[in-house]
């Protein structure tokens, strides 16, 4: 059976250079980064240049990038991080209604905490209106942490405007740019943020790294206790031959970013396109134009995703109906009613995440095989023979 693999904002295959960059740091160089023998000091000398690779990927210095275990301890660091480091100054945190969970639920945590937290609504496409930022923010506010790009959706954020205005009232700004690196530019200084989270796994690299960009001068409380690993910021025996594997990963997202957000866009638009034209009832989530390249979430009317996502499974298939972290739960996704969708709109999104190995003939081949499966599940649905029946009066 063919097999085709459109979700790579869960996870993505470890590039082949990746693995063969981490193989030597499993056995022959295995050692303790931390110890001064000569078998440390090659894993340390391995680990600061994986480092140094992904620092200048973002336009950071070595010295801001702490490793962590991947995206979600990176977010969880970072927000706890400042907002207990900086609590004698206030306890009010901002962030927007679609985060990830590991944003939404350390917010939800510190709230349990004395800390306040305001959930700002986006628009229609998920975008958060700079606007409400500035209205947000009070006297006591320490923390403004937005994503750059939607995990489910591939809305990019207008994060500098956002930026702007926290400088102008002195907050510290956190983004989620999980989605992002590898397939748009991300550059700290562009972009103004004081805190950045990355994860390897979504650009070809291994899973169990990823690491928090914290720049020269902002105090963040430590979560992970332990040793003086990491500056004393990150306790804890490094992870090396994942460290080695992010930054072989990252130094391969650099060669070709261009020219593959380019091919991936005009894969997911023929997707889209080719759906709306040979279905009725396909609706667009995410953003037109302001999107990540190989991201496409659509809502099938009168279905529910997770009969779509099994079916097209059996035809070797693999898309989601969201983010992976909240798989089989069976209420409709936080994104998509921020957004406005009710519940059965919300219930019937498909996410389409296209990455480096899917090629044109894929897209033909879903194009060939959704729409009879869509059809043949809309024929059972009430809901649709009600449409229907109600059309032809």
């Amino acid at each position: 059976m063919r097999k085709v693999y459109m979700d790579h904002n869960a996870t993505t295959p470890v590039d082949p250079a990746v693995l063969t960059a981490m193989l030597p740091f499993y056995n022959e160089k295995f050692g303790n980064a931390s110890s001064v023998h000569t078998y440390g000091r090659e894993a340390r000398a391995a680990m600061e240049e994986a480092r140094e690779k992904i620092a200048d990927f973002i336009g950071a210095k070595p010295t801001e990038i702490i490793f962590t275990s991947g995206g979600t301890e990176s977010d969880n660091f970072a927000i706890e991080g400042a907002a207990y480091e900086n609590s004698k100054k206030g306890s009010h945190i901002i962030t927007s209604a679609i985060e990830h969970h590991a944003v939404l639920n350390t917010c939800k945590h510190l709230e349990t905490h004395g800390f306040t937290v305001t959930y700002l609504g986006v628009d229609r496409y998920g975008v958060v209106d700079p606007d409400d930022v500035r209205k947000a923010i009070k006297d006591d506010t320490v923390l403004i942490t937005i994503m750059h790009a939607n995990n489910e959706i591939g809305t990019i954020e207008p994060l500098k405007e956002i930026v702007d205005i926290a400088k102008e009232n002195g907050v510290i700004v956190h983004t989620d740019a999980i989605q992002t690196i590898g397939k748009i530019p991300v550059n700290v200084d562009d972009l103004g943020v004081d805190l950045l989270s990355i994860s390897g796994h979504k650009l070809y690299g291994p899973k169990g790294v990823g690491a928090l960009y914290i720049r020269r001068g902002v105090k963040v409380e430590p979560l992970v206790r332990g040793g003086h690993h990491e500056r004393n910021r990150r306790g804890g025996t490094e992870n090396v031959p994942g460290i080695v594997g992010f930054g072989k990963a990252v130094e391969l997202a650099a060669v070709n970013m261009e020219e593959e957000s380019k091919r991936l866009w005009f894969l997911t638009e023929k997707l889209r396109t080719g759906l709306q034209e040979q279905l009725e009832y396909v609706h667009a989530n995410s953003h037109p134009a302001n999107r990540l390249p190989g991201t496409i979430n659509l809502s099938f009317e009168f279905l529910e995703g997770e009969s779509i996502v099994l079916n097209l499974d059996m035809k070797g298939v693999a898309v989601s109906t969201g983010s992976a972290c909240t798989s089989g739960s069976l209420e409709p996704s936080h994104v998509l009613t921020a957004l406005g969708l009710d519940a059965a709109m919300a219930q019937g999104a498909i996410r389409f995440s296209l990455g480096r190995h899917n090629i044109e003939d894929e897209v033909d081949y879903i194009l060939s095989e959704l729409p009879p499966i869509v059809n043949r599940l809309r024929a059972m649905s009430p809901l649709y023979a009600d449409k229907v029946k109600n059309r032809s009066k």
